[in-house]
């Protein structure tokens, strides 16, 4: 299924400009000329913007607010992670960390707490390799969703691409994800991350 929400304005946008340039090639063919040409570029450039628009503002804002609203029922649902986050912040790493592998290890798990598990492993607590191989063992030992198999998998590939420094294995699972979920809401910044490791490592395409 496709998920991409802007899908039906990118139609709507690209039906538009095919109807206005037959009406600009009609023109043309009635011997209107130069002028018509001229009309088919400016709608060629407006489209351009058009498509501009939504890529670099609308997308990234209903991203955004589609983040905030999964981590407003999240918070809701599972009672949130404000006493864990204050132990962090007063500078219980351990404790926090601990905190959150028993909330990950609870009822049928939570992977979003072994994902902020991973974020302080992977930073102040300096064991990366052990963040990577907790979140490999839990994919492994249950059947996650959607969601969560995408949230293992970026975590994942985050790490690869940072402290482990192995963007082969980045690249693996980016790839993974894409070809897995095509239809997934943030599938286009997968391909551009895995767009960049790939540039980085190999260089970029020949024109």
């Amino acid at each position: 299924m496709d998920q991409d929400p802007l899908r039906l304005a990118r139609l709507f946008g690209g039906g538009l400009l095919l109807a206005a340039t037959l009406v600009a090639a009609g023109m043309w063919v009635a011997g209107v000329g130069p002028r018509a040409l001229v009309l088919v570029g400016a709608l060629w450039a407006l489209y351009g913007l058009y498509s501009a628009f939504l890529d670099g503002l609308v997308e990234p804002l209903i991203e955004g607010a589609t983040s905030l609203l999964e981590n407003i029922g999240l918070t809701r649902a599972g009672g949130g992670y404000s006493s864990i986050e204050t132990l962090a912040a007063q500078g219980n790493l351990e404790a926090a960390a601990t905190a959150y592998l028993e909330r990950a290890r609870a009822g049928r798990g939570d992977p979003e707490a072994l994902v902020r598990r991973a974020l302080l492993l992977s930073g102040p607590l300096q064991a990366p390799a052990q963040a990577a191989l907790e979140l490999e063992s839990f994919r492994e030992a249950r059947r996650l969703d959607a969601e969560s198999d995408l949230r293992i998998g970026a975590a994942l590939a985050r790490l690869y691409e940072g402290p482990l420094s192995e963007p082969g294995r980045a690249m693996v699972e980016l790839r993974r994800l894409i070809d897995r979920y095509p239809g997934a809401r943030n599938a286009r910044l997968l391909r551009r991350e895995l767009d960049v490791l790939r540039d980085e490592r190999f260089g970029p395409p020949a024109r």
